[in-house]
């Protein structure tokens, strides 16, 4: 900007210098032309009086003037000149000046000489005989004048140029100081030239509108950093070009990268084919979503293309989010399990009923041995009964429906209330109950609890041995209440102890069929225990027994 001012000083100086130059001669030069007229005026009355004194005498007098003096007859005859021989000059009658004099007393002329670079003035005046006395001086053009005068000229104008230097460069920066000393960030603070003042009015209110912007998008900058950084879900956002712009710490933790060493590529953090061709379709404009199973889990990776308006067309880039669908995928499995044993469970005693009654109906059976086969169906029937009782709780713990609400339960009176269901059954399998410990109390669904226990109980009657025994001991501890059911049963092997709480799960198949049962009650147990926070330890040998143990908070 100092450049700028400083030549557009520097040009109006300088034109300024010219025009001055080119003005002042011109005036200077009128002002010697009139001058010179007068002077012509002046000699001219002069003459005019010598020649009414002496005549030609007067005129010859006259030869070595530097004015040319010419006697004119009133009929344009020349009778003398000072400077040619009259008679080799011809009729003066038309010339300009001789006849504005005859006509108006005095007449005045100029002729102009491009070649001599000259002009010449006359003035004539009619003297009282008639006749025409002429003056004739000659003046230099302007041009010649400039021409003679350059040296010094130049001189000047290159002093003016020089000292117009100086002086714009000073007060260009001058000027410009106080545009350079502008502090944008508080422009309305400064103290500068008035026509300024709505200019640095409007950067002052941009800055609060920017300022106010700016806040606005670290807000939410600072938001989506929260949410991205506190999410489970692995998350990346990609360009075209598959660069990574943003993950978050989810996704360092899913793919098991170190945070220090995060690829630019998306590519090159997974080199499955599934997971590329979901990226791929994002990157084409597609929605795309594929199951992914790393370190033993299982992820879905769903892929959304990111456009900068509701045209496909206008694709910038594309959001990869991984959700952790272990849980679900082991929920659905154990959906598919639960279903298919549920139509085998139900199966078996549909097809027993369904097949005694049919040799009812046709008439079959003795009409003694009707009591044994209506046993038979209600048997069955009880089984059916029992097995849909236990897959309703299962239902009801699943989603935490338990319609029962919660009160101070003691488990030593519940181990002994369920000790007195089962002593008949344990008599039958030539088992011994014992209920041993202290009272326990815990914060809890009395019915869940009881089923429970009497689950546990009733697992260690059923594969025990004959003459075994089974211990329920209760024991009450500082912060939590403990219920261990012991037996000496036939036991667990270790490798199928982690399974036993699955549904319909059972560790001796051929045992199990003979002492009924629907399979169901440790998984009651196990969603029991969720239930009331409490936790389960096993503890089992082969042939040795099994010790199960629920540890549940005090209260």
């Amino acid at each position: 900007m100092t450049r700028k001012i400083f030549q557009s000083m520097i040009a109006v100086v300088v034109s300024v210098l010219l025009l001055s130059l080119a003005l002042i001669t011109g005036v200077l030069y009128e002002h010697f032309e009139s001058a010179m007229l007068d002077q012509m005026r002046t000699t001219a009355s002069f003459v005019e009086q010598g020649v009414k004194e002496d005549g030609m005498k007067y005129l010859d007098e006259m030869s070595s003037s530097q004015c040319r003096i010419t006697w004119i007859e009133a009929d344009g005859t020349v009778k003398f000149d000072n400077r040619s021989d009259p008679s080799t000059m011809e009729n003066h009658a038309d010339r300009a000046e001789v006849k504005e004099a005859l006509e108006n007393e005095s007449g005045t002329s100029i002729r102009r000489s491009s070649t001599l670079s000259e002009h010449t003035l006359y003035y004539a005046k009619r003297m009282q005989d008639g006749t025409v006395l002429r003056l004739a001086m000659s003046q230099r053009s302007v041009l010649f004048l400039m021409g003679g005068m350059i040296s010094p000229v130049v001189f000047i104008f290159l002093a003016a140029c020089a000292l117009a230097g100086v002086l714009s460069y000073r007060v260009s920066k001058k000027i410009v100081k106080p545009l350079g000393s502008i502090d944008l960030q508080h422009p309305e603070q400064v103290e500068t030239y008035d026509e300024l003042s709505p200019f640095l009015q409007r950067i002052a209110a941009q800055n609060r509108e920017i300022r106010s912007q700016m806040e606005e998008i670290r807000k939410q900058q600072q938001e989506f950093s929260m949410i991205t950084e506190n999410m489970s879900e692995g998350l990346f956002v990609v360009d075209r070009n598959y660069q990574i712009l943003s993950y978050n710490r989810s996704a360092v933790r899913i793919f098991g990268m170190a945070p220090e060493s995060v690829p630019e590529n998306l590519l090159a953090v997974n080199r499955s084919e599934g997971f590329r061709s979901v990226v791929d379709s994002a990157l084409k404009g597609r929605h795309a979503q594929e199951n992914l199973e790393l370190d033993g889990r299982v992820y879905q990776i769903i892929a959304s293309p990111v456009c900068q308006q509701e045209d496909a067309l206008d694709l910038v880039g594309a959001v990869i989010l991984t959700l952790d669908v272990t849980e679900k995928e082991a929920q659905e499995q154990y959906r598919r399990e639960f279903t298919a044993n549920v139509s085998h469970e139900l199966k078996t005693p549909l097809t027993s009923i369904s097949g005694i009654a049919e040799i009812i109906r046709n008439g079959i059976v003795r009409p003694e041995d009707i009591p044994h086969f209506a046993g038979k169906i209600y048997d069955e029937s009880q089984r059916l009964i029992t097995l849909i009782g236990d897959i309703i709780k299962l239902s009801r713990l699943d989603e935490n429906q338990v319609p029962m609400e919660r009160e101070s339960v003691d488990l030593l009176e519940t181990a002994r209330d369920v000790v007195q269901q089962l002593a008949s059954v344990a008599r039958k399998n030539g088992v011994t109950l014992v209920t041993n410990g202290s009272h326990g109390v815990v914060n809890g669904v009395r019915q869940v609890l009881g089923e429970m226990v009497y689950n546990l109980c009733e697992n260690a009657v059923k594969y025990n041995r004959p003459g075994g025994r089974v211990w329920v001991d209760v024991r009450q501890a500082a912060d939590h209440v403990e219920l261990c059911v012991k037996d000496t049963g036939i036991g667990i092997p270790a490798a199928e102890q982690g399974r036993i709480f699955e549904r319909f799960y059972r560790v001796d198949k051929s045992h199990s069929k003979a002492v009924g049962g629907t399979g169901l009650g440790l998984s009651i147990v196990k969603h029991g225990a969720a239930l009331h926070h409490a936790a389960i330890h096993v503890d089992s040998e082969p042939g040795e027994g099994t010790a199960i143990t629920l540890t549940f908070p005090a209260g």
